[in-house]
């Protein structure tokens, strides 16, 4: 039961799901959950495993259903006496038969950015390097061979050598929730408008926030008036504007990056502080 609960732990946070776990770390006396009893629950509320069932399982299922929607990793624990006249420092009494004692441990485990490259130049290649240092994930996709290889990309969960089109043929929302970012960095502007029409057409559809976890955030490389033209044309194609608002263009943080490798260090600085949810404008403790 413990490796399988730990697989599809592994599995969720592979797919951008923040995980909670459950763990039975001590037992007294006589309790249905022994030590190292675990259950696990995803962004969705589907779970797995089990602490013991009972009245002690649906406590730890509803915590676990509060904590998988917050933001930021945590961990917690509770010890439950399992009867409902249990007292003690931090013991919470449970009306049960059992008479024992556990205490359960709750982690919220959030998922590390796996981030989608469509169009795998220059750009992408020199982001491609980095990430993995931080234990990040990325996947490719362009419209050209050349440019999805192994060779250029060798850490690539995925490599997809197709054309747009056929990109987003067997995708949906939910399907492209397993990424947390996806940069549109190609070598031909259609082929980005493509791109990012697809892209907010599917957010649009099912009214999902770009926020890395719902649906993920988009960004897209391009001067002043390539926005211009993408905004203008998305638009004509009945795009929202308050959709077209949360789409980040330019990428990066504004650090005068001009070469592949600076921008990437500017696109990855970008992508932390959301990630981490920080203000990278908020003043250091030298400012006040």
């Amino acid at each position: 039961m413990t490796a399988r609960v730990l697989a599809w732990v592994l599995e969720q946070l592979q797919h951008n799901s923040p995980v909670v776990l459950a763990s039975v770390v001590g037992t007294k006396g006589s309790v249905p959950g022994k030590t190292g009893a675990r259950l696990a629950m995803n962004r969705y509320h589907d779970w797995v495993g089990t602490v013991g069932g009972a009245g002690l399982e649906h406590r730890i299922l509803n915590r676990c259903k509060e904590l998988v929607g917050e933001s930021n990793a945590s961990s917690e624990v509770h010890t439950f006496g399992l009867n409902k006249g249990a007292k003690g420092y931090e013991v919470q009494p449970l009306d049960s038969l059992c008479g024992g004692q556990v205490t359960i441990s709750l982690e919220l485990m959030m998922p590390m950015p796996h981030i989608l490259l469509m169009g795998g130049g220059h750009c992408s290649e020199a982001i491609s390097i980095l990430l993995p240092k931080k234990g990040w994930s990325y996947s490719v996709q362009d419209t050209r061979a050349a440019f999805t290889t192994e060779e250029l990309y060798p850490e690539a969960i995925e490599r997809h050598h197709c054309s747009v089109e056929s990109f987003f043929e067997t995708e949906s929302t939910q399907t492209l929730a397993r990424f947390s970012d996806v940069l549109l960095l190609g070598h031909d502007y259609s082929e980005d408008l493509d791109r990012l029409k697809h892209l907010l057409q599917l957010a649009e559809a099912d009214s999902l926030p770009m926020d890395g976890k719902s649906f993920p955030r988009v960004g897209a490389i391009g001067s002043r008036s390539k926005w211009k033209s993408f905004t203008k044309s998305c638009v004509e194609s009945g795009i929202q504007a308050s959709t077209l608002d949360n789409v980040r263009c330019p990428i990066g943080l504004n650090i005068g990056a001009e070469s592949p490798e600076e921008i990437a260090i500017a696109v990855i600085a970008e992508v932390l502080s959301m990630h981490k949810d920080a203000d990278v404008r908020a003043p250091s403790w030298r400012d006040l």
